[in-house]
């Protein structure tokens, strides 16, 4: 069965290097080798293929770990994995216990990842706000969760949420606001944080590397504000 980048591939990821080869896994007792474009894993895990398009595909959490395993370039591998779990194709509890049961080589940077995502995190630029957010000190947060107001009616889903002071930090892609309906779907979303009383702010993905300090310096004076007034009747769904 086909594994690694191309069976990520033919699961719709498309935040992946571009593949070099063709990863297939036989089971252990076969004689065969890789040749040419064709890398062949022989292995005593050999998972039931799923079909798609007619050609047998490894499961999506061994396909995208084999493939990571593999991949020395983290910001790689944590989109990845991300976009795996962002389309729905595996949990992040479904990577880790994949992982802890496959080979260890290669694993220490997909566990890093991994890390990550069972923290929350479902992309690259919300991995390096976790670590920012850590770094600030401040208490810990909810990562994507629905906030409602006291009627039941849905506010937003902030990337990292304080619910003890209703405090929301988004990482707001300049790339997506270029687009007429991401920038609508933007000043919609901070209309309600603002009639719900949400103390919010927005940070640039490219700030997280380039102005850490000044970002922690952000979040503890948005977090001190959101601490002097009185927190609105707002829950986490």
């Amino acid at each position: 069965m086909v594994t690694g980048l191309w069976a990520a591939r033919s699961y719709g990821l498309r935040r992946t290097p571009e593949p070099a080869e063709v990863h297939l896994l036989v089971p252990a007792e076969r004689e065969v080798t890789s040749v040419g474009f064709a890398l062949v894993e022989r292995t005593i895990r050999l998972p039931p293929p799923v079909q798609l398009h007619g050609i047998p595909i490894a499961p999506a959490e061994r396909a995208v770990l084999d493939a990571a395993r593999r991949m020395r370039d983290f910001d790689d591998i944590r989109a990845m994995l991300a976009e795996a779990v962002q389309r729905g194709r595996c949990r992040p509890e479904v990577l880790a216990r994949e992982l802890q049961l496959g080979s260890q080589r290669g694993s220490a940077l997909p566990r890093r990842a991994i890390i990550e995502l069972l923290a929350g995190a479902r992309s690259v630029a919300e991995g390096d706000a976790l670590h920012i957010w850590k770094r600030a000190g401040l208490p810990e947060a909810e990562w994507n969760k629905p906030v409602y107001d006291e009627y039941g009616v849905y506010v937003g889903t902030p990337d990292a949420w304080l619910d003890s002071v209703a405090f929301a930090w988004e990482i707001d892609s300049r790339e997506f606001h270029f687009e007429i309906a991401g920038y609508a779907r933007t000043l919609a979303r901070n209309a309600r944080y603002s009639a719900a009383g949400v103390v919010v702010l927005q940070t640039l993905p490219i700030r997280l590397r380039t102005e850490p300090d000044a970002v922690i310096n952000e979040l503890r004076a948005a977090y001190a504000a959101a601490q002097r007034r009185p927190r609105p009747p707002l829950r986490l769904g």
